[in-house]
């Protein structure tokens, strides 16, 4: 059993507290609405909690390869085939040099061309952990499988990622980190099971995973990031690697997002702190959910129904049905936000992975017309090869080919002209 992380915090690291209160929306007519205090968050009972199942992945792994090779479905027949045919080298994969210098990484927003640059080889590690689990599902061969491991124990031997700059108002390398450990754990979840042999190989890479997401961790977030998605996105990695390393506490403490999303949703199922972002509220609505509904798949391979938790009356299907709702007409926002939405990320699948995850396990045709035009959905850290790995084969048979239509539906239009 690996140490529970409350006595892996460490002195060294910046810890912040207290941030626990959101600001008052910034439109008129909404009353301040409180977080949940990271205090009140640490006091919750989850003890019923723990993880039953270390080999459960966020998806079950052999039933899905098993009807992948038995179906006639045009869709995932193509992604598949695609998959294994152009499927990733190892060798190539393991000259991947490892990241063991400090890292520092310019926000965003402010300067996004650096930004994009500085994230090159951030991103190519989780698109190689991605892939490589990707390949093994589609393949069936162990040879991605034990790569996968190898590569993730280079970077474990190395201590890599373990050294990152981190100020209140410097946290883009502790933002960046948050997806590269959350792709590495649950890549690593799909082929742990079946990499044989190298026992040596993967106790180092999940010593190193809790180690890292420990020190992660520690670091709590200023303002809004102690709370909104970013708490969600730790709350993800850690909830997987929590299951991997049968770490308890770490598995509670990704639970504990769900409480907490709850806890602050609206009684239309608004996450009050995405609402904050104004123009881009759909967005991080959306955007809140593509890591929720994951922690959310974990929780219930472990055995727990948390999709019928309720808060104060409300689940995370009203959450779903409320960003379904402002993404098909903005009205609904109200008073919570503009009605005129940034509308950028509908043309990016990566951020609906999480509805292919919904939709698989709740039959949710209202979904339908969207993931038509999106398929196939991949997302290099939230889910990887989501529609390989979720997709009902009897909902759609063939890609759709259409450029125009493939980035537009009848369910977005009113959505797509602002």
């Amino acid at each position: 059993m690996t140490q529970p992380v409350q006595d892996l915090r460490s002195n060294a690291l910046i810890h912040l507290s207290g941030m626990t209160t959101c600001l008052a929306l910034a439109f008129g007519g909404i009353a301040q609405v409180q977080a949940m205090p990271i205090e009140e968050r640490e006091k919750l009972d989850l003890s019923d909690y723990s993880v039953t199942d270390p080999d459960a992945s966020y998806f079950d792994i052999q039933e899905r390869m098993e009807l992948l090779q038995e179906t006639n479905n045009s869709l995932l027949m193509q992604h598949r085939e695609e998959l294994a045919k152009y499927a990733p080298s190892c060798r190539q994969r393991l000259n991947i040099p490892t990241i063991t210098e400090k890292m520092r990484i310019p926000g965003f927003y402010p300067t996004p061309d650096d930004w994009k640059l500085a994230t090159e080889p951030l991103f190519k590690f989780e698109d190689t952990v991605s892939e490589l689990a990707g390949a093994y599902v589609a393949s069936g061969n162990e040879y991605y499988a034990e790569c996968l491991v190898q590569f993730l124990d280079k970077w474990a031997q190395d201590d890599a990622l373990l050294d990152f700059h981190y100020h209140w108002k410097e946290p883009q390398a502790w933002f960046s980190l948050e997806s590269m450990i959350f792709a590495a754990g649950m890549a690593y979840s799909v082929v742990r099971p079946h990499a044989e042999g190298l026992g040596e190989e993967k106790g180092r890479v999940e010593d190193w995973l809790n180690e890292l997401a420990s020190v992660h961790m520690e670091i709590e977030g200023a303002e809004s990031s102690c709370c909104n998605n970013h708490f969600y996105r730790r709350a993800l990695y850690a909830s997987m690697i929590g299951v991997l390393t049968e770490d308890d506490d770490m598995f509670r403490f990704g639970v504990s997002a769900i409480h907490s999303a709850l806890h602050d949703m609206t009684e239309e199922g608004a996450f009050p702190m995405e609402m904050e972002r104004g123009r881009r509220a759909t967005h991080y609505q959306n955007y809140a959910l593509l890591y929720l509904i994951p922690i959310m798949e974990i929780t219930h391979r472990q055995g727990y129904e948390v999709y019928e938790m309720e808060v104060n009356g409300g689940t995370m299907h009203d959450a779903v049905d409320f960003a379904m709702d402002i993404l098909e007409d903005p009205s609904v926002l109200g008073d919570l936000a503009p009605r005129e939405q940034y509308t950028g990320f509908l043309k990016d699948d990566q951020y609906f992975a999480w509805m292919e995850m919904y939709r698989a396990r709740f039959g949710e045709s209202r979904f339908d017309d969207f993931l038509a035009s999106m398929r196939p959905i991949y997302n290099r850290g939230a889910g990887g090869y989501a529609t390989l790995y979720f997709m009902d084969p009897d909902v759609q048979q063939h890609l759709v080919i259409d450029e125009e239509e493939k980035r537009r539906t009848r369910a977005f239009e009113g959505l797509s002209r602002n």
